[in-house]
């Protein structure tokens, strides 16, 4: 016994006869042609009836097999169809239900009229090619046309029976385009372009019909719609509603495939030929708006971006068996794929890829993206100057409006002004710009939101691992008086050893001097950012001297008495103190407050200095303290002779408040 009887044709009907398959519900489903048969999905529960019925043979199939329902799924205009099915039901006392095709007001501005026939009488004082698309059974009407073998061109299925009506209705073979459909609006467009059509026959067939798509391709090229008026119809079910109230009665429901779209920039012609028929084949379309707009074409549609809303919109919507999710550029690069995934998970999911920008825009300047270092900037904090340092080629994501100019702006304030930079605005749209030039040209220009960057830096260089410039690279005087006072290089490379920095550590130097240990921390920490104290007005022009002298992007000079200096600067993971001029507790307590975990690397030379120092250890209870004391002799050349000149022993001091990693020692066993 069946449970449904389901009357196709449709587009909608198509889709019962997949929600029937996948639900195991047995349904009995009748088609008109062997055509119709070969689109209806196959399997163990579907029976397929292909050819026409009247009202007596639906009266006897109903009587037969006793259905509890049927479902009329057929189109709209099929008038006297849904009349021979509604009384075939009455008269049997079978449930009957007609689905019911929302009709379309995507066509305002169109010409309206009630028949074949008036189209054809409207047709007849114009001039210029005609696309009809309301199929082959009514053609003979079109013969009235003066020069219609000329003029007409016939869009019908391919069927041998739509090309037999066509050639007795005398449409010559080069002007039938015998397809399938569904069709996109760039697929109309094209056909309209190739037929030089003038005017576009069709019937208000609604969303799922197409309807949509070909009056948006009538107005991209500029052509007149003629749109059949739909005959009055009699009350129904919407799709959705029908597929809820199925699912509630047989206690069934279909998995909702959902397919996640890399559209690329956003010219839906950049979609892989996978990823076109997904889009396709979807019921509904989820995403951005400027990704909605590119794809829907007409079709229901949710906008967002909120990975939660688009999960409970799934969940809520199960009337939509096919749901694609489209998201800008490629699913796997820098996209909301990533965060979205995991939640869809329960569902019948497949990922699309798309063309990224990266991939775009390289093959646009005819250069490869394999040795191509990535960043972006949309919506996060960053450095461009770190990344453009270190690597030869930088693709960034700038996003939003300035980021571009803001780019080169900090690149040319790092000292890179002189790198090249392509900029590449609104790519794949019609009005894609490429500019390119040195950021030092570019950074007075503005440039689109939409757009990214590739920065080609032939002076690259990998970051310092660790500290190792020897003093005579560092300038020692402003050229005003004495020399300022300096660590020297072995103490640096100890000092700097302990505070075990990372690449994007954030690190003040307080009572910084000439910058020799900032200098050397900003060579190593090139995603970070390094603050040099310095209280002395001639030590901190020095400091600025030297960062300048090895264009370091990533050091700013403070001028200024610690701690109340490094108030409006960030928490730091790491501080090396070099002087504090009498506020050791109160630097170590703005540190501290600042950053409970911050580790502390402290050079000392003064007997009192290192007494308040290790006061400052048991005050502030820290659980890790290690003390050493190293001692300097290099060889001086004295005559023929090399005697050793001992330099003054300093006393470093490394401390931090979390459990000791590998290698560390607690304050107990370091005797402090």
């Amino acid at each position: 016994m069946f449970d449904v009887c389901l009357f196709a044709g449709t587009t909608e009907g198509r889709q019962l006869a997949l929600f029937f398959q996948e639900t195991g519900l047995r349904a009995y489903v009748c088609v008109a042609t062997e055509y119709g048969e070969t689109l209806i999905p196959q399997g163990e529960n579907i029976v397929v009836h292909a050819g026409r019925m009247d009202k007596a043979g639906m009266k006897a199939l109903f009587d037969r097999e006793k259905f509890p329902l049927v479902v009329d799924a057929t189109h709209p205009y099929a008038t006297l169809v849904t009349e021979n099915i509604a009384a075939a039901a009455a008269e049997t006392g079978t449930e009957y239900v007609r689905l019911l095709r929302e009709k379309n007001d995507a066509a305002l501005d169109a010409v309206y009229v009630g028949s074949i026939d008036e189209a054809a009488e409207y047709l007849k004082n114009t001039a210029g090619n005609i696309l009809v698309t309301t199929g082959s059974k009514e053609l003979l009407p079109y013969r009235s046309i003066p020069g219609y073998e000329e003029r007409l061109y016939v869009r019908v299925l391919p069927m041998e029976s739509s090309l037999s009506a066509c050639g007795a209705a005398g449409i010559p073979p080069a002007h039938i385009i015998a397809m399938q459909g569904p069709f996109t609006a760039e697929m109309n467009s094209a056909i309209i372009r190739m037929t030089g059509a003038k005017y576009l026959v069709t019937k208000d067939s609604g969303t799922s019909g197409g309807f949509p798509e070909k009056i948006a391709a009538a107005e991209k090229e500029g052509i007149i719609p003629i749109v059949i008026g739909r005959p009055e119809e009699r009350t129904g079910t919407p799709f959705e509603k029908l597929i809820q109230l199925l699912s509630e009665r047989y206690g069934v429901q279909a998995p909702t495939r959902v397919s996640v779209i890399g559209i690329g920039m956003g010219n839906p012609g950049l979609l892989t030929g996978e990823a076109r028929e997904a889009l396709d084949r979807a019921e509904c379309i989820i995403g951005a708006k400027r990704m909605v707009e590119a794809t829907a074409n007409g079709r229901p549609s949710f906008v967002t971006i909120d990975h939660g809303k688009i999960e409970d919109f799934i969940r809520a919507h199960a009337e939509y068996r096919e749901i694609a999710v489209v998201m800008s550029g490629d699913t796997g690069f820098y996209s909301g794929a990533k965060k979205l995934l995991p939640l869809l998970e329960e569902h019948n999911l497949r990922v699309y890829p798309g063309i990224s920008s990266l991939q775009y825009l390289c093959a646009r300047l005819r250069t490869c993206w394999d040795d191509v270092h990535v960043i972006s900037l949309h919506g996060r904090e960053g450095s461009a100057a770190a990344a453009v340092a270190e690597h030869r080629k930088v693709f960034a994501l700038v996003g939003g409006a300035g980021g571009a100019a803001r780019v080169c702006e900090e690149l040319c304030t790092a000292g890179l002004g002189h790198v090249s930079i392509a900029v590449g605005e609104r790519l794949s749209y019609p009005d894609e710009k490429i500019t390119e030039g040195t950021a030092e040209e570019l950074r007075t220009r503005s440039f689109d939101p939409l757009s990214v960057l590739l920065i080609r830096n032939k002076s690259a260089r990998l970051p310092r691992r660790s500290a190792c410039l020897p003093d005579e690279a560092f300038l020692r005087s402003t050229g005003a008086g004495t020399g300022v006072p300096m660590t020297k290089a072995e103490v640096r490379a100890v000092s700097i050893a302990k505070l075990m920095l990372e690449p994007d550590s954030v690190v003040y130097d307080i009572g910084a001097g000439t910058g020799s240990v900032s200098v050397e921390m900003a060579g190593i920490c090139t995603r970070g950012r390094i603050y040099a104290v310095e209280c002395k007005p001639e030590a901190a022009a020095l400091a600025d001297k030297n960062r300048k002298h090895f264009g370091l992007y990533n050091l700013t000079i403070v001028e200024g008495m610690a701690p109340a200096a490094c108030a409006p600067l960030p928490p730091p993971t790491h501080a090396f103190i070099g002087g504090t001029s009498g506020n050791m507790r109160e630097v170590i307590a703005m540190l501290l407050q600042k950053n409970p975990d911050v580790r502390i690397v402290i050079n000392l030379i003064a007997l009192e200095s290192i007494a308040e120092a290790m006061h400052c250890i048991e005050t502030f209870g820290f659980s890790y303290a290690e003390v050493v004391q190293v001692s300097v002799a290099k060889a001086k050349k004295l005559g023929r002779y090399h005697l050793m000149n001992g330099q003054n022993p300093i006393t470093i001091i490394t401390l931090q408040n979390p459990t000791p990693g590998v290698g560390e020692t607690k304050k107990e066993e370091a005797g402090a």
